[in-house]
């Protein structure tokens, strides 16, 4: 053999039973592999102490022990050799207890081998080197998840770990915190990132169609099934499944969607066999997934299959520090090359003293209707309308001030009063009275300025002049 040649990748088989491990040996082998073998751990052991591997795979119960052990003690040496378990029929929890300890996939007996090729390419492709002579692989794209906040760097980090691995992650976070990002971020690092991410918000789906919709069905399965079409399960094959709010997911709906994630199998509607998919789940929720167990909302077995590895993202009132990065990704995007938006004096330290209910999201939001009523693409602090609710509160407290201009107006625009107690027989109705109040004080204490009512308002000209519109406020005659 050429010295240049490169080296096939090597894996460690380790199993006692030798009808398994001879199969297992034939099939590597086939795919072009160098394999060693092992029936303990001991062997396993020596093996390890003088071999890199690019891939370990293991039976989960050995004469001498647990293969489980073989996991922890490679992740204990940081090494990065993906260790895959071979766990009995059945044993889902012991799949899910490897995965915790950081194994990188894990198979059923009886060896489906369609399977075992699949995994094992995914696992070699995660310490792929680009062959003698070829190009070497593009720059990594910048992250999705901007900042340089501590906690953000930190998420990042996570992150990088867990895309080696196939286990299941759930991600925890408020809405708007960016949870979908974070999913793509995942599959984008890990060796799936050439195959299909799908996402699907499973609270958008009706119940009915449900099944239809995750596992597809056959031409002819219902009344209006006219052709024969794939679910998300095999639209997302060979890739990543990430399933958003899957807290919404009816009981009947959860049943199902266990046995797909436990046997990698699905049936379309109307089929009489199951199709093997490889898929890696996602599942993300603003609620608490534990809470919904204990309310009996959410399968505990579910749970436990999606909970593997759990990741939480920082709402954005932890992560001010990033707000300056954030905000210019933000205007970059929303802005042209030609008509660049730019922040006034203020803007950014107005926003940091904002709680942000709703995240990156909301701000995103906050800046774009800002910029509708920015004046020459520059966003001062009155555009943001940050404090209108406070400030409405601040009016509302202080006595208004004896002037002309509001004795002549009519009585119905002053709200009547509402005991602290009681409630408005009608909110909007009230709301908009009180807008209008509040807006007729600021005007009668500037004389009708305009421009000094709005900034007594915090709000800008083009906001003020708006609301009068809408609000039917004109100045009254001399």
């Amino acid at each position: 053999m050429s010295a240049h040649t490169p080296r096939s990748p090597r894996v460690l088989v380790v199993d006692d039973e030798a009808d398994l491990r001879e199969l297992l040996e034939l099939t590597l082998l086939k795919m072009g592999l160098d394999v060693d073998s092992a029936a303990t751990l001991g062997e396993a052991r020596a093996l390890l102490a003088g071999t890199e591997y690019q891939l370990v795979l293991t039976d989960m119960r050995l004469p001498d022990g647990l293969g489980l052990e073989l996991v922890r003690e490679i992740a204990a040496a940081c090494k990065n050799t993906p260790v895959a378990v071979v766990t009995a029929f059945g044993s889902a929890d012991n799949a899910v207890v490897a995965l915790k300890a950081g194994a990188f996939d894990y198979i059923s007996k009886p060896v489906a081998l369609d399977q075992l090729r699949l995994m094992v390419q995914s696992a070699l492709r995660l310490n792929a080197e680009p062959a003698a002579g070829q190009a070497p692989a593009a720059a990594p794209i910048a992250s999705r998840l901007r900042g340089e906040s501590a906690v953000i760097q930190a998420l990042r980090a996570q992150i990088a770990r867990l895309a080696r691995s196939m286990a299941p992650i759930a991600i925890n976070g408020e809405s708007g915190s960016g949870k979908e990002l974070a999913a793509r971020e995942i599959h984008a690092q890990s060796s799936r990132a050439a195959q299909p991410f799908i996402a699907v918000n499973c609270g958008a789906i009706p119940e009915a169609l449900m099944e239809a919709e995750f596992f597809g069905y056959r031409k002819g399965a219902f009344t209006g099934a006219a052709d024969e079409r794939e679910g998300f399960f095999q639209a997302a094959n060979g890739g990543t499944l990430m399933l958003d709010e899957v807290a919404d997911l009816p009981l009947a709906m959860q049943v199902k969607l266990l046995r797909a994630i436990q046997e990698r199998r699905v049936r379309k509607i109307g089929a009489t066999a199951e199709e093997p998919v490889d898929v890696r789940i996602i599942s993300a929720t603003h609620k608490n997934l534990a809470q919904c167990v204990e309310q009996g909302s959410f399968r505990q077995d579910l749970f436990y299959r999606l909970n593997v590895i759990e990741l939480s993202l920082p709402p954005l009132r932890e992560r001010l520090d990033d707000l300056g990065v954030l905000t210019d990704a933000i205007l970059a995007r929303l802005g042209t090359f030609e008509n660049k938006v730019v922040l006034g004096q203020g803007v950014l330290a107005a926003l940091r003293g904002y709680s942000f209910p709703g995240n990156v999201r909301e701000l995103e939001n906050i800046l774009e209707r800002a910029l509708a009523f920015a004046d020459d693409g520059v966003i001062e602090v009155g555009d943001l309308s940050l404090k209108g609710a406070r400030m409405a509160e601040a009016a509302l407290a202080e006595p208004a001030a004896p002037v002309a201009v509001a004795a002549a107006l009519p009585a119905s625009t002053i709200p009547a009063a509402v005991a602290p107690d009681a409630l408005p027989a009608n909110l909007p109705d009230y709301l908009i009275q009180v807008e209008r109040d509040i807006i007729l004080r600021a005007l009668a204490q500037t004389q009708f300025n305009r421009t000094q009512a709005a900034q007594l308002l915090g709000i800008s000209f083009r906001q003020l002049r708006y609301q009068m519109q809408k609000l039917n406020i004109q100045e009254p005659e001399a």
